[in-house]
């Protein structure tokens, strides 16, 4: 286990290599930022663990503890600007790393789905963000007003994609989407990442014959699922226990981002603010995973890390 200052300090030895040729920013008018790209970039990072209850809670924990890491540290509200400016940069770290730590060998891939909550579903009036959330359900949770969030992980835990979008969406769309766009030559949404192998793992949400057919045939992506059940189609017993035995690691990996990474009780209030959070979660658990291998542990020990 490592002492927080230590532990900051080997973030940012993993992610400057990433952002010291970052590409050139937005001309933008004003003075020049106090933080370099990538202060900006660890402290965003940092800010995501769970022993902080908010942007709040480690804005003043790094006004006290950080200042001497971070000299040219701003207020809050600057700080929390400044990372949602650099949501690409993010998205290029956790790409980056995931490439690092091998994930272009994996057999396979894993896709899963969860929801994220805005707001309580029953709660009267419109709220924030009216044009981009929706009321969609969860099994896990029920009704839930907000996003839903798919991720793709390697059978090691390594995040090498993810897609967001209104909760109202299931989980056999998103995976149209995603797809298509790791297909295309020149990609539109470039969290999506790239493929490994084209072959992916899912569970039943992602089960449709048509579709499953129209991505192996013009995407090159072979998703196997299991048939729901009310299916005319049977999985023999050994068969479900061998693919739901596989799937428990994007399992494990979205509870390390909802729970030691504070995806599930997060609020922003924009959509820079969702994309630059989720940008920054996916980062840090692939920083984490990189940190965990310098240092011996299993990949997914986040608790060995600095003893949460």
């Amino acid at each position: 286990m490592l002492d927080f200052e230590t532990f900051v300090i080997a973030v940012y030895v993993v992610i400057d290599p990433i952002v010291s040729q970052p590409p050139p920013p937005p001309q933008r008018r004003g003075r020049r930022p106090k933080l370099w790209p990538s202060e900006v970039v660890t402290l965003a990072l940092l800010s995501q663990l769970a022993r902080f209850r908010s942007e709040r809670d480690f804005s003043r924990f790094a006004d006290t503890q950080l200042r001497g890491l971070f000299p040219q540290l701003p207020d809050r509200s600057q700080l929390n600007r400044a990372i949602r400016q650099q949501h690409e940069l993010l998205t290029i770290c956790g790409r980056t790393l995931a490439r690092q730590l091998g994930a272009q060998l994996a057999p396979y891939e894993l896709l899963d789905g969860t929801v994220l909550a805005v707001r309580n579903a029953k709660r009267r009036g419109a709220g924030v963000l009216v044009e981009s959330r929706a009321v969609g359900f969860s099994p896990r949770l029920g009704w839930v007003d907000g996003f839903r969030l798919l991720v793709c992980t390697t059978p090691e835990g390594i995040i090498t994609g993810y897609g967001l979008a209104p909760a109202n969406y299931n989980d056999r769309q998103l995976a149209d989407t995603f797809l298509t766009e790791r297909a295309a030559p020149i990609q539109q949404v470039r969290t999506v990442g790239r493929a490994a192998s084209g072959e992916y793992l899912a569970d039943a949400g992602f089960a449709a014959r048509e579709a499953q057919a129209r991505w192996a045939a013009t995407l090159d992506a072979v998703v196997v699922a299991p048939p729901k059940t009310d299916s005319a189609d049977r999985w023999p017993k050994a068969w479900r226990r061998l693919h739901a035995h596989l799937r428990q690691v994007v399992e494990t990996v979205i509870d390390r981002l909802q729970h030691l990474l504070r995806l599930a009780d997060d609020r922003p209030r924009t959509l820079g603010g969702w994309f630059s959070r989720v940008a920054a979660k996916v980062a840090m658990h692939n920083a984490l995973i990189a940190w965990n291998r310098q240092c011996g542990a299993p990949d997914l020990a986040y608790a060995e890390v600095i003893g949460w």
